[in-house]
């Protein structure tokens, strides 16, 4: 076979099949791009999903720039100034104690539904009005003022005035003046009433020049009202009036409540019923202004009178007295008002204290001093009361006329129905030891939080113990075994105080792995200020104890003309090394606070437990125990006979003399 015959070869002639295969490959080009186009078609995408969110934004507080000068003729900062009306009588001392540490947040405002507007500008006074409309609810944080220091109820008069002013430029406004039936506050009361002419006279005087926040309202812009209370509530005045003379009759005739109670909640609670209807149907401002010298004795009424308040946009304003610090109680200077009787001053306890919900201070008297003998000044007023104002956006008037930042105040400059108190503190110093202004659960709630709060609470109310307060330090050896009997008693006071001091110790030490997270001055102060005076104390009854036991086994006199031991304190604490090093951590302590909290109580108190000696020494000294004999001249004869009057006089017999009502 052939090559040719075994690789047969079919001869083709050249591009005779060629256009049937392109045709078939253009089709299934065709096919296949008409397939993705139908499958792109079927595919959708939403545009508006791929663009980003629209966030409206409104500026911060600091970026809102407002014109400062509004339009109406009369304006008043916001802030107290320093000098207010008549200031000569008993003006504003000091600047506004807001609230602060940490500040108050604004309030809410309530999210409404969205629609359609266009962009613009509105009236901003407006929106204020109508966020503070009688319908709303207003449980936000609209916070008032913690305190104002004065001197005089007068000056708290003339800032209320302006307050009032306010009110009428906003809307129409009732205000509500309330009367403590007291004894204490009847000059007080005088004086108040004497000072309404003024204040009705300049509103007066501004609505006659016209001015815009009178202009406004068609009918009695401002109406007053009169509320007393004692052991009861009185309404003098039935409706609500414009008439001075009416207003001022009311307050003239206040009686007087001897009973010592003083029911101020349950008096506003009856106001806001009483007056409801001039906020729900009148859609008037209401403002209720207190005039007291007391805690108030319904203080558990306390929560739900913040509640109605807030709910019908009531601003409470209160003229009170300062709190004592840490106290509940303190001493009124009383002058009995009848001239019949003895007009030498007394002094009654008055419970206008204290300053925060629970008291947040150990009752450690010093040596020498009774605790009752040095109260001061908390710098702000009684919780109860000073927390509804706060809460409703009103101002607490904290009024003494003797109030002296720069000196010690002593008990005979104290003025007549006056609290006495032995120094004032500088409200601005005080700004950032402001109390807990909460509700009685969430005050528990942080107290409960923290280990070294509730061991300062517990501590404060533990303390309520017999603290050496005059020990035995002078003791005349008239014989040895009458001097050892003499030790003896003096140690059996000072063991009974041993154990108590020991418990506070320890009731402290167990708050103590809490103090570095403590932030609050005002807690870090109370508790550096309590485990340093405990420790203090505890030093120096140990030491008290001690040196009358070494006494016991004998002391001898130098000079054999003396007869008296005379206990005298020492910065040297013999005791022992661990006396020594419970007082060295005493003073850390009490240094800390001086250092950290200056111008406070706190400081003030620290101060004081410093200068006390934490030690103990004997003095040798002479003392007259045999009283001279008479001498007799010659012949029985006395050498200095008494003068004789010549003529008989019978003396005036005292007033009678009466102790001080319940005040």
């Amino acid at each position: 076979m052939s090559q040719a015959d075994a690789n047969p070869i079919c001869l083709v002639e050249p591009g005779a099949d060629r256009p049937r295969a392109g045709r078939s490959a253009l089709l299934v080009s065709f096919l296949v791009h008409l397939l993705l186009l139908i499958g792109f078609s079927l595919l959708t995408t939403n545009v508006s999903d791929a663009l980003p969110d629209l966030v409206l934004t409104t500026p911060t507080a600091d970026e809102i720039v407002l014109d400062e000068t509004p339009p109406e003729e009369f304006h008043f900062d916001i802030e107290p100034a320093e000098a207010i009306g008549a200031a000569a009588l008993g003006g504003l001392q000091d600047t506004l104690v807001a609230g602060q540490l940490p500040e108050p947040d604004p309030p809410q405002v309530a999210l409404l539904d969205p629609m359609p507007a266009d962009i613009g500008t509105f009236d901003a006074r407006e929106a204020i009005l109508a966020a503070t409309g009688p319908e709303l609810d207003l449980n936000h944080s609209i916070k008032g003022a913690a305190g104002v220091a004065v001197t005089g109820a007068e000056g708290a008069v003339d800032r209320i005035t302006e307050e009032i002013l306010q009110s009428v430029e906003a809307g129409e406004t009732l205000v509500v003046w309330f009367f403590d039936r007291s004894g204490s506050l009847q000059t007080q009361r005088k004086a108040v009433n004497a000072r309404f002419a003024r204040v009705y006279e300049e509103l007066g005087a501004i609505e006659a020049s016209g001015n815009e926040a009178f202009r406004r309202h068609v009918d009695k812009p401002l109406l007053t009202s009169v509320v007393t209370f004692g052991a009861k509530v009185g309404f003098p005045i039935k409706q609500p009036t414009d008439d001075l003379k009416v207003i001022q009759e009311a307050v003239g005739k206040i009686e007087l409540d001897e009973s010592g109670d003083e029911r101020v909640f349950t008096a506003i609670r009856e106001a806001v019923q009483r007056y409801r209807k001039y906020r729900t149907e009148e859609h008037r401002n209401l403002m209720f202004i207190v005039f007291t010298d007391e805690a108030g004795n319904d203080q558990e009424a306390l929560d739900a009178t913040v509640d109605l308040c807030r709910r019908f946009a009531i601003s409470v304003y209160v003229v009170g007295v300062p709190a004592p610090f840490g106290r509940r109680e303190t001493l009124v200077k009383w002058v009995d008002p009848d001239p019949k009787y003895d007009q030498t001053p007394q002094f009654g306890q008055v419970e206008q204290g204290p300053e925060s919900l629970l008291p947040e201070r150990i009752q450690l008297p010093l040596i020498g001093v009774r605790e009752s003998e040095s109260p001061i000044d908390s710098g702000f007023g009684p919780f109860a009361l000073t927390r509804l104002c706060f809460e409703t956006g009103g101002i607490y008037f904290t009024v003494h006329p003797n109030r002296n930042t720069k000196r010690r105040v002593s008990l005979g400059e104290t003025e007549n129905y006056a609290a006495y108190f032995t120094a004032f503190f500088d409200p601005e110093v005080m700004k950032r030891y402001r109390p807990e202004y909460v509700s009685s659960k969430e005050y528990r709630r942080q107290a409960t939080d923290s280990r070294m709060r509730s061991a300062l609470l517990r501590a404060a109310e533990y303390s309520a113990i017999g603290i050496l307060e005059q020990p035995r330090r002078r003791f005349v050896v008239r014989s040895e075994a009458a001097f050892a009997n003499d030790l003896t008693e003096a140690q059996k006071a000072a063991a009974k105080l041993e154990e108590p001091l020991r418990n506070l110790l320890q009731i402290l030490q167990d708050g103590e792995s809490d103090r570095r997270k403590e932030i609050v001055p005002r807690w870090q102060a109370g508790y550096d200020l309590a485990i340093g005076r405990v420790l203090a104390n505890k030093v120096r009854t140990e030491g008290y104890n001690t040196a009358l036991a070494k006494a016991k086994r004998g002391l001898k006199f130098t000079d054999g003309k003396n007869n008296t031991w005379q206990l005298v304190g020492d910065a040297e604490i013999s005791g022992g090394s661990r006396l020594d090093q419970e007082g060295q951590l005493a003073r850390q302590y009490l240094e800390r606070v001086v250092h950290d909290h200056p111008e406070t109580p706190w400081a003030w108190l620290a101060s004081r437990e410093l200068d006390q000696p934490l030690g103990w020494q004997w003095r040798e000294e002479f003392t007259q125990v045999d009283p001279p004999r008479n001498q007799v001249a010659a012949n029985n004869n006395n050498p200095n006979p008494a003068p004789q009057d010549d003529q008989p006089r019978k003396l005036k017999p005292p007033a009678p003399r009466r102790p001080p009502p319940k005040l």
